[in-house]
């Protein structure tokens, strides 16, 4: 057994413990969490920190086969920018490909990370997942805004699919602007009859408003830059979320990731339907993109569940969640630790559904032991750090 006392401890499934100690067993697993240690631990056994312990992070949003492309993208110049950039530059050595893949999860497993909700549209990762430290469940991507490509696409996702067979995996739509109602309907249809979890990009962009609103904005130049016709498609005078949460099945669970630019009138329009959604922040990505974050306030206390996300190091500089809190808790100064902590272990533990395992400091759970320093007192600061000790 070891067992860490710190200046503070998040149990995360109870108040904050000052001075708290935690004992775990040479397999990770929470013997004890407590003011004192457990009866047959003496006081010199006990490990001082300095710092916060809390559970090991989730990570509810990454695209790990996109690790090659650190460094590569523009920053700051918007979504279709992005995404046009993405696309001339994703296709690379496989072998590039799968050792920048390797680093990036080695890397998360250092910076505390103990599950991830992986993007995927290739089955490059899954020997890296099947090896790798870190609990993952793979969201197969499918994404075609062509309705009579709805059903090749989504063939091909259920082959894909069949790669991950072995490991947590789920088949989801990519976004509101590169998924057709057609295949939208397939994916509920699948939803509707099959465990499977969703997770959807949603509102990086106000142009994603504005092509759905009104049928105008950057969008209509990307789909002519990628040579489609989209002559069917037709304004729906609503947001795009308002427009396909009507498409998403009420069986699953749904993440909405990133939601830069989603207002008051999407949350109350998601509470007038049975759907059971989550959101993910994921500040690095949308600073990167965008140069935005989005309006988190706006989701306190709306009695959704909040994840955090990392998302690529196409469109991000690291894979922290610590990283993440402290964006946003530069931004937002009023959200505190406490909260943040619980965003970045149990709600992503929630969602995942692996709480049972993961996410709190609770006995005979295996969750992961962080150590959190550099604190101002209970702010996460330029230099605080995580180390993993369990």
């Amino acid at each position: 057994m070891k067992s860490f006392r710190a200046d503070y401890v998040f149990p995360v499934y109870a108040d904050p413990i000052k001075n708290g100690v935690v004992t775990i067993d040479d397999h990770g697993r929470i013997i004890s969490v407590s003011d004192i240690p457990p009866p047959n631990v003496k006081l010199n056994e006990v490990e001082h920190l300095k710092g916060a312990l809390c559970p090991g992070f989730i990570n509810t949003h990454c695209h790990l086969e996109l690790s090659h492309l650190k460094d590569k993208l523009s920053q700051g110049k918007g979504l279709i920018n992005f995404i046009k950039e993405i696309q001339s530059l994703r296709n690379a050595d496989n072998a590039n490909i799968l050792k920048a893949a390797e680093k990036a999860d080695k890397d998360m497993y250092e910076n505390g990370i103990v599950a991830v909700g992986d993007i995927s549209n290739s089955n490059i990762s899954v020997d890296i997942k099947a090896k790798s430290n870190i609990y993952y469940h793979t969201f197969v991507e499918a994404f075609s805004f062509m309705p009579d490509k709805a059903e090749s696409t989504f063939d091909k996702a259920i082959s894909l699919l069949g790669e991950f067979k072995n490991q947590s995996a789920s088949i989801t739509p990519h976004a509101p602007y590169s998924v057709s109602k057609e295949l939208f309907r397939l994916i509920k249809k699948y939803s509707d009859t099959h465990p499977n979890l969703l997770s959807i990009h949603n509102q990086e962009t106000e142009e994603e408003n504005k092509f759905y609103r009104y049928r105008l904005g950057g969008f209509l130049d990307l789909y002519d830059h990628f040579g489609m016709d989209i002559s069917y498609f037709k304004s729906q005078a609503r947001n795009s979320l308002q427009s396909i949460l009507p498409l998403l099945s009420s069986k699953q669970d749904i993440l909405f990731v990133h939601n830069t630019y989603t207002n008051l009138k999407d949350i109350y329009f998601i509470k007038r339907f049975d759907r059971k959604v989550h959101f993910c922040f994921c500040p690095g990505a949308n600073q990167y993109i965008e140069n935005r974050l989005p309006k988190i306030d706006l989701f306190v206390d709306q009695g959704f569940n909040i994840t955090l996300g990392t998302d690529s190091l196409a469109s991000n500089t690291k894979l922290s969640i610590l990283h993440e809190m402290h964006l946003i808790q530069e931004k937002f100064p009023v959200i505190s630790l406490q909260k943040l902590i619980e965003w970045g272990t149990i709600n992503g533990a929630r969602y995942l559904g692996i709480s049972d395992e993961k996410g709190t400091l609770e006995a005979g759970k295996t969750p992961g032991l962080n150590l959190i320093t550099g604190l101002d007192g209970l702010k996460i600061t330029a230099d605080s750090k995580v180390k993993r000790l369990g």
